[in-house]
């Protein structure tokens, strides 16, 4: 059987792609084995040899024997994808050592200068029939030129054919436009123009300057011209140091003259703020590209470099939630990456790892990186990171990455075109690699030559790369003698005027999409009264919503158990526990119109199997709508509720969630940690953002982090959240520390977080034994009247407070483990109160209990955790402030200790019990 030409011509042009290849090769050696062992068609291709010389039907006019030399060539076209970019003219200093990869010579291949001439059949885009020379240049100007591509490790055919089919169709050819020649000459001045300028009036100060990767402010310009034409409406970015300034001023269009203000260090801040340095700050604007208005937001940024990408993510999040938008199509995420940070920051890692999951992804992220081949003071690859690229950690997701010279401004326009184009297409990260250098050191009081003579005494002999793109632009007629340096005086006539270097561009604020204005800054405003309760009708809907079965769902027996028993709580014939109560306060703020977004390891669940906010039914996977969201089902037209179980990452995660209060005030957002001290893999974002954003950058949050804590024998590991730091980082009211040690005070809590129109992170330590424990479950009217208590009072009718010689403070699980133990020894002379809120501390309220047990003459203080950690060194001097005359104060806690918590069950046991009663010793 012979086929004819048109299926010859399509099995060809389908297996000469380079994922078919291995398939045709396998074929192919069958073949030869035994040659009625493949299909028919493709017998015939291969027996035939394809003599037909009609291009028409791109079939290879060459015989039987060039079969081997056509996969040859189709290898060579493959290595070239892959491996191409190895040889490319993308480092402007010229100094990389590498040698081209074997792989892209003709010898590796089987192939020699005498085939040159031969025609093949190739799947490169206008080369369908071609000679092997035009198809070795094509190759060679596409992949080895000032701009070069990575896609091969992509697994989606369809996003490497798009490549194929996008970008080698254009041979690497930028095509700009005489105007777009200009533009982009303009914009590469105004970068070099603002550096020098400020060097000359502020010499020495830190900007961390962006000369040498001058280009980044076209490609910015460039982008942002193209995201407007895709209708994008808010645009958010995340950046450290480097060229921030010159971003902030070329791009957002920040007042030359606010800058110049701060470099004299008049910076303009609030009563309730400490400011940050110039190079930190962030910016908004919005950018009028002919009518079509984009707003703009440079995110804020502590030195931590890539800590900020997260965060970004995150307000990219809720800003498409505002908006519906359920693609991305609305909002588009940048992040700004220095190469050193890119590949050795563990939180680039974890932030692209989440970019495709359910609950964290943002429709794809525009990654530039700033790649100046020196890091500090590390430049030798071999010190720097193990990969090949700084962006071979964009191959871990499977996304494409552009490399480009910085020298060649009209090269990095067309990458920032293919990117967004990339973008918009598959949803998906896709990076820009702008391979340049640094002029200065890292910052400019640095000499860099003591530690990199060789890089920089290439540097010292470049001109501007401003400078070398007017040079080629004269040489093509596109500019005549003197329209450089005009460029650049006016330019500068607008810095000394004060005159906004972008006029597309106005300063834009945070209120533009959110009133911000209604939620109080005021310390004073701390004891607002908020009504969290709710009815009792309310209350048994709610309940009843909670624990519904859909028809046919079948939820495991352990979870039936609990729905069963929530289905009594709501119908007041159980006392409410732990689980039900968060869930109720959840429900009920999705019913008065706030979403909810609850996330962490094992949220869905509980690490400690009490929230059940995720119901899975045991004959269907979640594939098959196996989920079950009791949550989402509370009214038909509610707002928003996701419950996400995240993937293992503190750092990221959190800072993702802290990006979205940012921006959706409106939303509880709820992080929790699996246990409490994993909160330590997510520090930076702790110490830099939640604890300190309001009072260096004016940002308020409402986050709020669960950190179970407890002392129960389950090793240093899993009893402490590490209270101490939390009460370390409190000062000017800026966050709220608690410890809830009752269901109905977790569920106040967490309303009161939304109600109170105040927006201050809170910091819960949570149980974990208590969580089942029957004593915490709180009765239905706790739900219906009452509130959140900052401190709760002894609550033994039989304690008179005339008769207490001793007065004890404690938080959380400690107290249900003493007030037991005083039962046991019939104590009626110590009385015990519960601080529900270590900060703010709840002063009036205190000065009350020591006011009613003036006659005690011993106020203790007992904790679980050692001397050095806890609360003791944070409390002692609030507690000593409301002593009494005559009153002692003294302490009950485990001895100081390098380690949280010992690991064996026995000493935990002993030491919880001399503990408790060194606390009940009533001798003076």
């Amino acid at each position: 059987m012979t086929a004819d030409k048109d299926t010859i011509s399509t099995a060809m042009n389908d297996a000469i792609s380079g994922a078919n290849l291995p398939y045709m090769e396998a074929l192919y050696a069958r073949y030869q084995s035994d040659p009625a062992s493949v299909d028919a068609q493709w017998r015939s291709l291969f027996a035939n040899g394809l003599d037909s010389g009609n291009t028409e039907t791109h079939l290879l006019p060459v015989a039987h024997s060039d079969i081997e030399g056509q996969l040859a060539v189709s290898r060579l076209v493959d290595s070239y994808r892959a491996l191409g970019c190895r040889s490319a003219k993308i480092d402007p200093l010229q100094i990389d050592e590498r040698k081209p990869d074997p792989a892209l010579s003709l010898s590796n291949h089987g192939l020699s200068d005498n085939e040159l001439d031969k025609r093949y059949v190739s799947d490169i885009p206008g080369l369908a029939s071609a000679k092997l020379r035009d198809i070795l240049e094509a190759l060679q100007t596409t992949y080895c030129g000032t701009i070069t591509a990575e896609f091969m490790h992509i697994s989606n055919q369809q996003e490497r054919q798009w490549f194929i089919k996008q970008y080698e169709a254009r041979r690497a050819d930028p095509r700009c436009s005489k105007q777009e020649k200009l533009d982009l000459l303009e914009r590469m001045i105004s970068a070099d123009a603002l550096e020098n300028y400020i060097n000359t009036r502020f010499t020495g100060q830190k900007r961390f300057s962006l000369e040498g990767g001058d280009a980044l402010v076209p490609m910015m310009d460039v982008l942002s011209k193209q995201a407007a034409k895709n209708n994008i409406k808010e645009v958010c970015i995340g950046m450290a140091h480097r060229g921030r300034l010159n971003l902030l001023i070329n791009l957002l269009g920040k007042s030359p003259h606010t800058l110049f203000e701060e470099f004299e260090g008049k910076f303009k801040i609030g009563p309730n703020s400490s400011g940050d340095v110039k190079y930190h700050m962030g910016f908004s604007a919005n950018l009028d590209y002919q009518g079509n208005l984009m707003h703009m937001a440079l995110s804020f940024n502590p030195s931590h470099l890539e800590i900020v990408n997260p965060v970004v993510e995150g307000s990219v999040w809720a800003r498409q939630a505002r908006r519906k938008d359920t693609t991305g199509k609305d909002v588009l995420a940048i992040l700004i990456h220095g190469d050193a940070a890119l590949a050795g920051q563990g939180i680039t890692m974890e932030t692209l790892n989440m970019s495709q999951t359910r609950g964290y992804s943002t429709g794809g992220t525009i990654h530039v990186t700033v790649n100046n081949q020196v890091g500090f003071t590390t430049s030798e690859i071999c010190d720097a990171r193990s990969t090949y690229w700084c962006t071979d950690l964009a191959k871990m997701s499977e996304c494409p990455v552009l490399h480009v010279n910085g020298n060649d401004p009209e090269a990095c326009m067309y990458a920032v075109i293919l990117a967004v184009d990339y973008r918009n297409q598959f949803g998906k990260d896709i990076f820009i690699d702008l391979v340049c250098y640094r002029r200065h050191g890292h910052n400019e009081q640095d000499e860099p030559k003591v530690t990199q003579p060789y890089m920089y005494s290439i540097i010292s002999k470049l001109s501007n790369p401003a400078h070398e793109y007017a040079k080629q632009l004269f040489a093509e007629g596109v500019i005549s003698d003197g329209t450089e340096q005009n460029m650049r005086d006016e330019y500068v006539a607008k810095l000394v005027a004060g005159t906004p270097a972008n006029p597309l561009a106005t300063e834009a604020t945070i209120s533009d999409f959110v009133d911000w204005s209604k939620y109080s800054q005021n310390k004073a405003d701390w004891d607002i009264h908020s009504d969290t309760t709710i009815s009792k009708a309310d209350f048994k809907r709610l309940g009843e919503k909670l624990s519904q079965v859909p028809d046919g769902f079948i939820p495991h027996s352990r979870v039936q158990k609990i729905i069963s028993n929530r289905a009594e709580m709501a119908a007041g014939k159980q006392s409410v526990d732990w689980g039900m109560a968060e869930n109720l306060a959840y429900a009920s703020l999705l019913d008065a119109d706030y979403p909810v977004r609850l996330s962490g390891q094992d949220m869905g669940r509980g690490t400690f199997f009490h929230r059940h906010a995720i119901w899975h039914d045991q004959q269907r996977s979640s594939r098959d709508g196996g989920r079950y969201i009791p949550l989402a089902n509370i009214r038909a037209d509610q707002p928003y509720v996701h419950v996400i179980d995240s993937l293992l990452s503190e750092s990221a995660v959190l800072g993702f969630e802290y990006g979205v209060t940012l921006t959706s005030p409106e939303t509880l957002t709820v992080w929790e940690a699996q246990f409490g001290d994993f909160a330590n893999s997510a520090q930076i974002v702790i110490d830099q953002f939640i604890s300190s954003g309001e009072f260096k950058w004016g940002r308020l949050s409402g986050l709020v982090l669960l950190l179970p804590h407890g002392y129960e024998g389950q090793g240093p590991e899993h009893s402490s959240a590490r209270l101490e730091r939390y009460m370390q980082l409190c000062a000017e009211y800026n966050m709220q520390v608690c410890v809830p040690s009752t269901a109905a005070q977790i569920f106040h809590l967490l309303r009161r977080q939304m109600i109170r129109p105040i927006r201050r992170p809170l910091i819960v330590m949570t149980p974990k034994s208590l969580l089942r424990n029957k004593e915490v479950a709180s009765p239905s009217e706790d739900f219906i009247k009452g509130g959140f208590q900052a401190l709760i009072p002894e609550s033994d009718s039989d304690i008179n407070p005339s008769k207490i010689k001793k007065l004890i403070v404690c938080s959380g699980k400690i107290y249900y483990e003493l007030r037991s133990l005083r039962t046991e020894k019939k104590q009626k002379d110590v009385a015990i109160i519960r601080l529900e809120q270590l900060y703010p501390f709840p002063h009036e309220l205190f000065r009350k209990q020591i006011s009613l047990y003036r006659k005690a003459k011993s106020v203790l203080w007992c904790q679980e955790e050692p001397g050095n950690q806890g609360a003791w060194h944070r409390i002692q001097h609030y507690l000593r402030r409301h002593l009494v005359s005559k009153q002692t104060l003294s302490y009950a806690l485990r001895a100081s200790s390098a380690s949280t918590a010992t690991g064996l069950a026995t000493i935990h046991k002993a030491q919880q019990q001399e503990i408790l009663e060194a606390a009940l010793d009533t001798k003076e």
